[in-house]
């Protein structure tokens, strides 16, 4: 019988996780514990530091629910969304590159009609995100479902609001045959990350910012394409630089065009300035 030591436990562990059902599922699990063993050796774990660490993730999952992923939101701050974002989407550098999903990202958003306002009259400023979707070679690509959301100019999302449970900015468009799309929306504002919560309690024991440029999110899934996830950010907005979740990046920044009053790029009119962004999404045609 091998009786445990502070010396054979990583060992004895490793051999015993590595009885995985499949070689996958041993290669990840061995290499999760011992990249967890190496770290408590490194740094000396003590008791008391880890039952902390366990207080705060059981609170973390007790916070979380169908609409608050603070897990999600604890990978974001800690880089490895992005990070496996790089390692699984390595498209052409003619394609739109990915981003973060992000916690607040719902499945059912309500499909509407092309330049339809998913603000439905929550105040902003009228803003139309309006381009084509294409691949990398040019050709357009119709059909293309694009699932929009943002938060208010507020900052918060429907999650964050106490009685709100509808969809709320958020949508889900339908590029044309030409490839052709139009958003309706309102100028976002940048925000930071929720403030009642483990995350935000870990990110407020150090210096780095706490917030998010102005974005609007977008999904883009069609088949024989790989699925992209990403954002476009507000040039000049505050906290490029040191976005709290590490998704800007250099291709996904545009300017927002103000307007004069008059007709809009869903061809309605509008009785009140309003600006525009133009962009195209080039997807990555699918190995």
């Amino acid at each position: 019988m091998q009786y445990i030591t502070e010396e054979n436990i990583t060992e004895i562990a490793l051999s015993r996780w590595g009885t995985g059902h499949d070689p996958r599922t041993a290669e990840l699990l061995t290499a999760l514990v011992g990249h967890l063993h190496a770290f408590a050796r490194e740094v000396r774990l003590t008791e008391e530091e880890w039952a902390t660490a366990i207080r705060w993730l059981v609170r973390t999952g007790k916070i979380s629910d169908e609409k608050r992923e603070e897990f999600v939101l604890a990978s974001d701050v800690l880089g490895l969304s992005m990070l496996i974002v790089q390692m699984n989407n390595k498209f052409d550098s003619a394609a739109t590159p990915a981003t973060v999903l992000g916690p607040f990202h719902l499945k059912d958003s309500p499909h509407v009609e092309y330049g339809a306002d998913m603000s439905d009259g929550i105040p902003g400023a009228p803003l139309y995100i309006h381009g084509v979707v294409r691949d990398i070679d040019g050709k357009p690509v119709g059909g293309a479902v694009l699932d929009v959301w943002q938060s208010d100019s507020e900052g918060l999302y429907e999650s964050q609001l106490k009685g709100v449970d509808e969809a709320r900015l958020r949508a889900k468009y339908t590029s044309r045959e030409d490839g052709s799309y139009c958003v309706q929306t309102i100028v976002p504002f940048g925000y930071g990350i929720p403030n009642d919560g483990p995350v935000r309690e870990l990110v407020n024991l150090t210096a780095m910012s706490t917030f998010r440029p102005a974005h609007v999110h977008f999904l883009i899934d069609v088949p024989g394409y790989e699925r992209l996830i990403t954002h476009l950010f507000r040039e000049g907005t505050p906290h490029l630089d040191d976005d709290v979740v590490y998704g800007v990046k250099e291709q996904l920044v545009v300017s927002f065009v103000e307007n004069e009053p008059g007709p809009p790029p869903n061809g309605r009119e509008s009785a009140e300035p309003f600006f525009t962004v133009e962009y195209d999404f080039v997807l990555q045609p699918r190995a």
